[in-house]
């Protein structure tokens, strides 16, 4: 018998997919996809490493030009699918449903992965609640960091916006910062969190791949344009699949996924290559293969009840997800893409 790791170090992606029962067979039943152009938009983040993985993937699907629109922010994603200028993305699920909230046009479709956001703090901090009159820092107030933060701050019984000094720092900016006292918390998203532990930089406070609730819900979901999907239905179903069997291979294979990512440059800044074994231990963390067994329909549920209490949204969840769902995809594919 040869084994999974051994036949799937000489394989494509395309052949990695089939080699885990992902076969391309239905799809080729189906009819060609509406169009032949698919937009994604990224975040430089190795978490959402399953839309990278799946650029080839794509391609099998009938697209011929698969594009990566890189936006700086979560924000950012959303804006573009808002606009239509990026067709599809993975999205963390708290700006989201902000947004849904607002009334932009965007649907989601699936949920990806649980739990790639992580709270570092000083010795001053060793649980949520002693946020309250402490210093905090995130990329930018808005941004998904923020809103995590506020609303588990809120779930405690803290008001974010009166017990909390907010400042703002990118990453490359924030871990000095961290480190020498004058930041007490920051929360952060691979492959930062593995440096931090790496560089004995502060310690975790709150992991949300582990820790109740937080982990009992994706962090990151497949959302679309709301135009594209409700005229391209068949392509739309053939790009969450590919994304969908790229998280099957990140969980499967995370050392060959974490290749890909860093050899193509999609998780590069700058110049930069990021660290394979970072990504690598990223991949490896996150629980990739979930997508089969948490109902995104809660996910945005409990979102939406957290971001009500902290006043950041307006809407009750029926709305949310009667307006702003379609999981009419997921369920065909939760039944053709058996693990």
């Amino acid at each position: 018998m040869i084994s999974r790791r051994t036949l799937l170090s000489g394989l494509t992606v395309t052949g990695a997919a089939s080699a885990l029962g992902l076969s391309p067979l239905r799809a080729d039943a189906e009819p060609p996809p509406e169009t032949t152009r698919v937009r994604i938009g990224k975040v430089i983040a190795a978490c959402t490493a399953p839309q990278f993985v799946a650029d080839e993937l794509l391609r099998s699907e009938g697209f011929l030009e698969v594009q990566y629109n890189e936006c700086e922010t979560i924000p950012g994603i959303l804006k573009a699918l808002a606009t239509g200028t990026s067709d599809v993305g993975m999205v963390t699920v708290l700006p989201t449903v902000i947004q849904l909230d607002g009334g932009d046009p965007i649907v989601v479709l699936a949920g990806v992965h649980i739990g790639c956001y992580e709270l570092f703090g000083t010795d001053r901090v060793r649980s949520i609640r002693d946020l309250k009159g402490k210093t905090v820092g995130v990329w930018e107030l808005g941004d998904g960091e923020y809103v995590y933060i506020s609303v588990m701050a809120a779930y405690v019984g803290l008001d974010p916006r009166r017990d909390i000094k907010w400042v703002t720092h990118p990453p490359g900016e924030a871990i000095p910062l961290l480190a020498n006292g004058e930041l007490d918390a920051y929360m952060v998203f691979p492959p930062y969190p593995q440096e931090l532990r790496a560089r004995k930089i502060g310690h975790a406070v709150v992991r949300t791949a582990v820790d109740r609730p937080w982990s009992q819900y994706f962090c990151c979901m497949a959302v679309g344009n709301r135009e594209f999907v409700r005229k391209n239905p068949v392509a739309t179903k053939r790009a969450l699949r590919a994304i969908l069997k790229g998280a099957d291979i990140c969980a499967a294979e995370p050392e060959r996924a974490a290749r890909m990512v860093i050899d193509k440059g999609y998780i590069s800044r700058e110049g930069r290559t990021p660290s394979y074994e970072y990504t690598v231990q990223t991949l490896k963390e996150l629980p990739y293969g979930r997508w089969r067994e948490y109902d995104p329909a809660d996910t945005v549920r409990f979102s939406a009840l957290r971001l009500h209490e902290v006043g950041f949204i307006k809407s009750r969840p029926q709305k949310l997800l009667a307006q702003g769902t379609d999981w009419r995809f997921l369920n065909e594919l939760k039944r053709e893409l058996k693990g």
